[in-house]
């Protein structure tokens, strides 16, 4: 039986961005194939791969199927523009290269959204270990007494140190039309936090976004890789990118006091790695001087020191087809390892 011929508009183009990643890259081709009532196409953008992850992706026999090999590494943001800038479709869904779709996921976020009249989707995500246990991230009923995500509540919600499941884990779904109207496209300069500062960009140009409270997003993790941490030069870059933010966009009163507290989060969170390093340096006048200039540091070196490490990690650094494996969670789902030895970091 031959596969079904792509739509001259399908409803919605999954954009992959791959790098590296032979080992999950057909499973999460096949199962944006395999959604029900929409129609759609993929497009994966290889990023430079050294493996074999182009040639399985040529390899796939559906017209659906598009590959897209940069001739330069242009990291995850620079990938997924790619991939915009050659959608078709109606709606624009990113995918990372080891994570799944269950079938019915985007025929509920684009009914969601088109209920409320949305340029933006999110839904719940399931995170699944390779030994098959699960954790949803959110609680549906949280979820359905959330029907419009706004502006000031997805900064609220990363807010650094103040949950351990944020907004930013979500998986949004972009009406293209809006995204080229508002010219929105990921920070390609960015290689953490890209994700976090689309999404809140979309919202600041007055997207509407609807939100789904079942699972349809599938975030796969694997034991026993390395966890590493946010750093100060992570820190620094955020600060940016939201200063950045700041100065393209003019906030309402809610949304700007959000962002106060977010950016208090980053300079609390800074002090504390500046402690933590002069701590480990045993630099007793260093971590003074640190302590001095930010007292509220302190308090989190009441909690052990690893796990506050782990969930400075986690609050940030999301997942990333162009990441390295991922870590199963250490106490909860959102303390999950972050980042990989190649240079493309993602997602915060």
């Amino acid at each position: 039986m031959n596969p079904p011929a792509i739509p001259e508009v399908p409803d919605v183009t999954f954009v992959v961005a791959a790098y590296n990643s032979a080992d999950t890259i057909v499973r999460a081709i096949e199962s944006a194939l395999a959604q029900e009532g929409v129609t759609v196409e993929v497009i994966v953008v290889d990023d430079c791969s050294a493996d074999a992850t182009p040639a399985l992706v040529a390899a796939i026999p559906d017209s659906r199927v598009r590959l897209i090999a940069l001739d330069r590494n242009r990291g995850p943001g620079g990938a997924r523009n790619a991939g915009i800038e050659a959608a078709r479709g109606r709606w624009v869904a990113v995918l990372d290269s080891d994570d799944t779709v269950r079938p019915d996921r985007l025929k509920r976020m684009i009914e969601r959204a088109d209920a409320r009249e949305a340029q933006i989707a999110v839904d719940n995500l399931d995170v699944v270990s390779l030994a098959g246990s699960s954790l949803r991230m959110f609680s549906e009923a949280e979820l359905a007494r959330l029907p419009q995500l706004t502006l000031p509540a997805f900064i609220e919600s990363n807010v650094l140190f103040r949950a351990e499941h944020n907004f930013g884990y979500m998986k949004p779904i972009f009406e293209r039309r809006f995204l080229e109207h508002q010219q929105l496209r990921f920070d390609e300069t960015l290689r953490i936090g890209e994700d976090y500062i689309l999404l809140a960009s979309a919202l600041a140009s007055g997207g509407r976004c609807a939100v789904e409270p079942s699972a349809g997003y599938i975030y796969h993790i694997r034991e026993g890789s390395i966890s590493r941490v946010l750093r100060l030069d992570h820190i620094d870059a955020m600060i940016a990118a939201d200063e950045a933010f700041l100065r393209r966009y003019a906030l309402d009163g809610l949304a700007q006091k959000m962002q106060r507290r977010r950016m208090r989060g980053f300079r609390e969170a800074r002090s504390f790695l500046v402690l933590v390093e002069q701590l480990k340096k045993r630099s007793l006048a260093g971590a003074l001087k640190t302590a001095l200039a930010d007292p509220l540091a302190l308090r989190h070196l009441s909690m052990p020191l690893a796990a506050r490490l782990r969930r400075l990690g986690a609050r940030f650094v999301h997942p990333s087809s162009h990441s390295a494996p991922r870590a199963a969670p250490v106490t909860a789902a959102a303390e999950r390892s972050p980042l990989g030895n190649d240079p493309h970091i993602s997602k915060g």
